[in-house]
């Protein structure tokens, strides 16, 4: 079989069934191994909402209780699990230029119970809204990108309500932390799992933390994190701030450079860099980025143990656009956004098993890249075509017309019930 001209159902089947195999041991109970690899095909399936609900019926099951089940009760880690996720993703990308992401994603939510909500900015929406924020670290080779590690961001107005903290179910030892600072420990984490990663990028939010740079800088991981206009380096001149290194370079200090290929080809940017001076080890930059039609200026602040290219630096830079790729697939093919829980182990069982999903159809699209030199006309496979293909390719048989009666009829019983709860709390 040519790569790209055709694909094997029966060899993508097995690659999902070494998948669940090889996080199988995370399970004491057949019953909830087996419901976790029905949970991650449904995230996996072409279905118009994924939930507890949409998620059973695709699976056979006549009721959700046994998805929420396994969200909130069954015992399972989801922390080992992820483990098991970084494995399977390095192992799949490799590598060749590999570089850690961080960035934080919001999903809109109504009410005030569901664990870590409430009004904050949210890129999602790009305005203050009532939402759940987390912070995501992504995992970016020449060959692809997934999601390797998650934390909820759990405001201080949560951090300090011991009510809402015990209905929430938020662990004792978690508090507030700034969303740098999960960035941190997330990397932190993942280098101490050996994962081989030389270089880290991320935006403005995480640019501004020294405590951020100085963890990569001591484990001798260079960096490219966005910093604002207004940040302060100093250079050979003295202090200055970013636009004001910037508004003094010279004409040919710019040098036409591509960040990476984007949706409507190679993204080219005017670069420009200058040292910062340092009596510290390693090799320190301001890397600064201007649109070459409008002119707009973007600054990152720069480390690496020894000198680089620019291109380098600015091939790192672009990977930044690597972890956004990731949200859009995994909310819009995954579920990563959809999910319809308020505890914090309920969130971080089906974040996991969305980001889990997610890996997959990029390791289904790495495996199917064609060579260029073979299909000149066919661009590489897209994570939607993948999930479309292995919908049609190894769907079960429809089912059958008792179980979507019964379907319909267990929706329509408990939203009235649900009805019925309503009015009689809006009576009293």
């Amino acid at each position: 079989m040519a790569a790209g001209s055709s694909v094997d159902p029966g060899r993508w089947q097995m690659m999902l069934e070494e998948l669940l195999g090889r996080v199988a041991c995370r399970f004491t109970r057949v019953e909830t191994r087996r419901r976790f690899g029905g949970m991650v095909e449904g995230l996996l399936a072409e279905l118009p909402r994924k939930n507890c609900w949409t998620i059973a019926e695709h699976a056979g099951d006549r009721d959700p209780y046994g998805m929420q089940y396994l969200l909130g009760r069954a015992v399972w880690d989801a922390d080992a699990v992820r483990d098991d996720l970084r494995g399977y993703v390095t192992e799949q990308l490799g590598a060749a230029g590999a570089v850690l992401v961080v960035d934080e994603t919001g999903d809109l939510k109504k009410g005030t119970c569901s664990v870590g909500v409430q009004r904050q900015y949210t890129g999602t929406a790009g305005r203050i809204e009532n939402s759940q924020v987390a912070v995501f670290l992504g995992y970016a080779t020449d060959a692809g990108h997934a999601f390797i590690d998650r934390e909820l961001y759990l405001p201080g107005v949560w951090a300090e309500d011991t009510t809402r903290r015990r209905a929430a179910g938020v662990p004792a030892d978690r508090h507030f932390a700034t969303k740098p600072e999960l960035a941190r420990r997330m990397i932190a984490r993942a280098l101490d799992a050996g994962v081989d990663a030389g270089w880290a990028t991320g935006d403005e939010v995480y640019g501004q933390s020294p405590d951020l740079r100085r963890e990569l800088e001591q484990r001798g991981v260079g960096y490219v994190l966005a910093v604002a206009a207004g940040h302060r380096v100093t250079l050979g001149i003295g202090t200055r701030r970013a636009d004001q290194a910037a508004a003094v370079l010279p004409k040919q200090a710019w040098q036409p450079l591509s960040a990476g290929t984007g949706a409507k080809g190679e993204r080219l940017y005017h670069w420009a860099l200058i040292g910062i001076d340092h009596q510290l080890p390693g090799c320190r930059w301001l890397l600064i980025r201007r649109n070459r039609r409008t002119g707009e200026l973007a600054f990152y602040r720069c480390y690496a143990p020894g000198p680089v290219p620019l291109h380098t630096l600015v091939t790192v830079a672009g990977r930044r656009w690597t972890i956004e790729e990731s949200f859009q697939a995994g909310k819009g093919l995954c579920g990563l956004d959809q999910h319809q829980v308020r505890t914090w182990r309920s969130w971080y069982r089906w974040t996991t098993m969305a980001m889990l999903a997610h890996a997959f159809l990029t390791a289904l699209s790495v495996s199917e890249h064609p060579h260029p030199q073979d299909e000149p006309d066919l661009i590489p496979f897209t994570l939607a075509e993948v999930q479309r293909l292995m919908a049609r390719l190894t769907a079960s048989p429809p089912p059958g017309v008792d179980h979507t009666h019964h379907w319909s009829h267990w929706r329509r019983r408990h939203q009235a019930h649900a009805r019925t709860c309503h009015y009689q709390r809006q009576q009293t």
